[in-house]
């Protein structure tokens, strides 16, 4: 269950700029919709894809961990993230790091695997809206239409400059992900904000 006392404790890398993320989805007219996903459960796990321990770890999350390249998987409330061929990121609700912890070093028993709580390092910006894609097309190199980068994609790229794990939502939860470290993630909130001026009314 999650630690809601504890999230309740936590201040998110931008809290400060709340205000201004609503204020530039009011301005969009609807086109781009921006706002902070503070406090999301990360569990960075590495074990090998072929081991009995990948099986086991997938049927203990109620899923299959993702072998394809820059591939989503989701159910219910966890989404995981293919980071490399034998690395996964595991997202949850905010404070279940600790039990997706347990779940994943309990399923994998003796096999070797790592588990590493890394939701401090990141926290994770949505960016949706019809404008979503041209908004992070201005920074990003990547192939954002949705035939080359629809829902159930993820990529670790950069954008602004700035590198990220971008994870395309699926389409009940239209539009992006995008986890950025803590560290950077006020210069890539100046960076969108600016970005999205483009769609504010009176200017798109």
């Amino acid at each position: 269950m999650a630690d809601t006392a504890l999230t309740a404790r936590q201040r998110s890398p931008l809290a400060h700029a709340a205000d201004r993320l609503a204020a530039a989805t009011r301005s969009s007219g609807g086109a781009v919709r921006l706002a902070e996903v503070p406090f999301l459960a990360q569990v960075n796990v590495r074990l090998d894809a072929k081991s009995p321990a990948a099986d086991a770890v997938g049927l203990a999350l109620g899923l299959q961990l993702p072998l394809e390249p820059d591939a989503v998987v989701r159910a219910g409330e966890l989404t995981v993230v293919w980071l490399g061929p034998d690395e996964w990121l595991v997202l949850g609700q905010p404070g279940a790091e600790r039990e997706l912890e347990s779940r994943i070093r309990a399923a994998a028993g003796d096999e070797h695997v790592s588990v590493t709580d890394v939701s401090a390092q990141r926290t994770t910006l949505l960016v949706t809206g019809p404008r979503a894609r041209d908004l992070l097309s201005h920074g990003c190199s990547l192939d954002l239409h949705p035939s080359a980068f629809g829902p159930g994609r993820c990529a670790q790229t950069t954008l602004a400059r700035t590198q990220v794990v971008l994870v395309a939502r699926d389409e009940t939860r239209a539009g992006f992900w995008i986890l950025v470290r803590s560290s950077f993630a006020g210069y890539l909130t100046d960076w969108l904000l600016d970005a999205a001026v483009e769609y504010t009314e009176g200017t798109a």
